[in-house]
């Protein structure tokens, strides 16, 4: 009997047990969101500052829901990134299924937004209303990241409720596991949207580097 876990439900431990999926601790793995920042330009600062201000105003009568954190959030920084341009691809909504044969369960569920480079998923993005722990979502969103039918290479996450952004990567081969970056928050002083871009830019351009 094939049992179905709704990838909103699935936990740390389900993954564990059903993958033997790991927390490496190691800052070797992981050195993709802490490595040299592009330069933001003059406009592209100015850009997130207004980002940053919109999402603040609308804090005001929280809370603020998936569709609002997408429109206001997220799709200016997938612009600045680059990924509406080829070589990337968007997809919203997209279903998943991650099978785990051994252990009879198929977690299932939709990624709110996946931006794709042929079969090497760079970027699952998951998005939840402004007063969502985004802690709450890193077993959901490893599920879908881990879902990857290229096992070979990682798959980079992002995880925001517009206030909040953490960066996840994944692997499953040879072992299966993850790592996180640290906290970025828009209640920290400054904008923390800068870092996030400079993230994004840095993983769209490994992507193009490594065509050539």
């Amino acid at each position: 009997m094939v049992q179905t876990i709704a990838a909103t439900t699935a936990t740390l431990r389900d993954l564990k047990q059903a993958l033997g999926l790991e927390q490496s601790l190691d800052p070797k793995f992981f050195p993709e969101w802490q490595a040299e920042k592009v330069v933001l330009s003059e406009a592209e600062q100015l850009l997130l500052d207004r980002v940053k201000a919109n999402f603040m105003a609308l804090m005001e009568d929280p809370p603020m829901l998936e569709n609002s954190v997408k429109m206001v959030v997220l799709s200016p920084l997938l612009d600045l990134a680059g990924f509406y341009r080829k070589p990337f691809r968007i997809e919203t909504e997209t279903s998943i299924d991650l099978e785990l044969e051994d252990d009879g369960i198929v977690i299932r569920g939709r990624i709110d937004v996946l931006v794709l480079k042929e079969q090497f998923w760079l970027l699952v993005i998951e998005s939840k209303r402004s007063d969502f722990a985004v802690a709450r979502a890193i077993p959901q969103a490893l599920a879908y990241m881990l879902s990857n039918p290229n096992l070979v290479k990682p798959t980079f996450g992002l995880i925001t409720n517009g206030n909040e952004f953490l960066f996840l990567k994944a692997t499953r081969q040879p072992v299966a596991q993850y790592a996180n970056s640290r906290l970025f928050s828009l209640l920290n002083p400054n904008n923390e949207l800068y870092s996030v871009l400079q993230v994004l830019k840095q993983w769209g351009s490994q992507v193009l580097e490594a065509e050539i």
